[in-house]
C-alpha cells in the first residue's frame, strides 16, 4: 500500500559500477511534527528484523546516494534524515517558463511507480532530493532526478559574496532529460518570501523578476548541472531560508539551505579618555555597539584593577536596538561609576565586552583615582624624587644668589679703594 511505501526500511545504493552500500533508514509518518512539515524526521536503526517489502533497491548513476554522510557506520548513534513518499508526474505549470511538454499526452514512460526522496546527511554536509522511477509493482528504482546541495547551512560576512549550492542530474538515458529544464530560486523568511531568480534552460532565457546582484553560472549549469545562486554583495535582508527548485517534463524536486549573514559589532566608549577621579566621586560612562547583524548581543562591563584582578561590573542600563539604513543594528549601555562603592582602588582598566555570533569584542579605557591617604610604594617614591628635585633646586637659586651677593660686594671694594 501507499503508506507501506512511505515507510523506508534499508535503502540499498547501487552504482553503474556494481559497488552497493546501505543506508538504513526508517520513520513513523505520525511522528512528524506539525510545526516542521517541511523537516524529514530523524532516521533511527530499525528494531529487529527488516521486513523485505521494506527493502528497496535504488540505482543511482551519479552516485549522490552513496555519499558518505547519508551512509554512518553500522552502529552508529547519529543517523541521516530521510524521506520518502510515492510521487505524481504532471505537467510544470510555471508562468515564466515556456512549456516542458510538448503534447497534452503523457508518455507511455510514465506509467510506472514514482518516489519523491529527501535525505540529510551526517552534519548538514550534503542535502538530497531525488525522483526515482521503478517498473509497476518492482522493489528496483532508478534515480531519474537528483538535486543536491552540500550547503545546508551557509554563514557570511555582510558585503562578502555569498554562493549557494546547488547542483542537478538527470539520467541521460530518461526520455524526460533530453526535453529542456527550468531552474528557480525562491527566498523565505519569517512568513515573507519573494522570488529572486528563476531560468528558463529550454530557451535560455531569465524572468522578468529577478533580484539585484543574483545571479547563475549559465555555462556551469548546461555543461555540468551547477544551478548555484551567486549573490554578489551579502546583505542583512539575504538572512533567511533559500529554496532551489529544478524542473524537468512532469518532474520536480527541490533542496532548501539556510543562509545567515553576520556581522560583529563595533564598539566605542564614551567619554574617553575618562577624566581624573577623586575617592567617592562617580561619573557615566557609555559603550555603544552598532554595525552588527543578527539581532541578539550581550553588553557587560569588567575592571581590571592595578593588580591585575579582573572582576565583572554588571551589564549597566541598556537601551532598546536601533536599526541603521543598512539592516544592521546598535544598542548602547550606560554604567555609574562610583570610585568608593566599587572599590575601584587607585584605578585600572574599565572593558567594554559585546558577545556576539559574529564574535566577541572588546573595548577598554583607563580610569585614575588620585587623592589617596596612603600613598603606595610608587607614589612614595614618586614623591621622595619631586622633595629632591625641589632640594636641588632650592640649593641652586641659594647659591646663585650669594655669588650674586659676593661679586657686588668686591666690586664696591674696589671702588672704595
Amino acid at each position: 500500500s501507499l503508506q507501506q511505501l512511505s515507510r523506508v526500511g534499508v535503502l540499498v545504493c547501487a552504482g553503474e559500477d556494481g559497488s552497493r552500500r546501505r543506508s538504513r533508514c526508517s520513520y513513523d509518518p505520525g511522528e512528524i511534527p506539525s510545526a516542521h512539515p517541511n523537516r524529514p524526521p530523524p532516521c533511527r536503526e530499525p528494531a529487529g528484523s527488516i521486513h523485505p517489502d521494506r527493502v528497496y533497491l535504488i540505482t543511482d548513476p551519479a552516485g549522490t546516494l552513496c555519499h558518505r554522510s547519508l551512509n554512518p557506520p553500522r552502529g552508529s548513534v547519529e543517523k541521516p534524515q530521510c524521506e520518502i513518499n510515492p510521487f505524481l508526474p504532471q505537467p510544470s505549470t510555471l508562468k515564466w517558463a515556456s512549456p516542458l511538454t510538448d503534447s497534452a499526452s503523457s508518455p507511455i514512460y510514465l506509467q510506472a511507480d514514482w518516489f519523491s526522496t529527501a535525505l540529510q546527511g551526517l552534519n548538514g554536509q550534503l542535502a538530497v532530493s531525488t525522483i526515482t522511477r521503478a517498473p509497476t509493482a518492482t522493489k528496483e528504482h532508478r534515480v531519474v532526478l537528483s538535486v543536491t546541495t552540500t550547503t545546508v547551512s551557509v554563514q557570511s560576512r555582510l558585503g562578502g559574496p555569498v554562493l549557494l549550492d546547488c547542483g542537478l542530474w538527470a539520467d541521460p538515458s530518461s526520455p524526460l532529460s533530453g526535453s529542456g529544464f527550468a531552474v528557480e530560486w525562491r527566498y523565505q523568511f519569517r512568513g515573507d518570501g519573494r522570488l529572486v531568480l528563476a531560468y528558463d534552460g529550454k530557451t535560455d532565457r531569465l524572468a522578468d523578476v529577478q533580484e539585484e546582484g543574483a545571479t547563475l553560472d549559465y555555462e556551469g549549469l548546461h555543461q555540468r548541472g551547477n544551478a548555484s545562486l551567486i549573490l554578489r554583495e551579502a546583505k542583512v535582508r539575504h538572512s533567511g531560508l533559500y529554496i532551489c527548485t529544478v524542473y524537468l517534463p512532469y518532474l520536480v524536486a527541490q533542496v532548501t539551505m539556510e543562509l545567515q549573514v553576520v556581522e560583529p559589532p563595533s564598539l566605542s566608549i564614551h567619554p574617553s579618555p575618562l577624566p581624573l577621579a577623586v575617592p567617592g566621586q562617580s561619573f557615566t560612562v557609555q559603550c555603544e555597539a552598532s554595525g552588527f547583524a543578527p539581532l541578539a548581543l550581550e553588553l557587560s562591563w569588567e575592571f581590571k584593577g592595578t593588580d591585575g584582578k579582573s572582576r565583572p561590573l554588571g551589564s549597566g542600563s541598556l537601551t532598546g536596538h536601533r536599526q541603521a539604513w543598512d539592516g544592521t543594528y546598535s544598542q548602547s549601555t550606560r554604567l555609574e561609576l562610583d570610585s568608593a562603592e566599587l572599590d575601584l582602588g587607585r584605578g585600572g582598566e574599565v572593558t567594554c565586552v559585546a558577545v556576539h555570533l559574529g564574535g566577541t569584542r572588546r573595548a577598554s579605557v583607563t580610569l585614575n583615582v588620585i587623592g589617596f591617604s596612603s600613598p603606595s610604594i610608587e607614589d612614595s617614591m614618586a614623591m621622595v624624587g619631586v622633595a629632591l628635585v625641589l632640594y636641588g633646586l632650592i640649593k641652586f637659586v641659594s647659591w646663585t644668589v650669594t655669588s650674586s651677593g659676593s661679586d657686588e660686594a668686591g666690586q664696591r671694594e674696589k671702588k672704595d679703594k
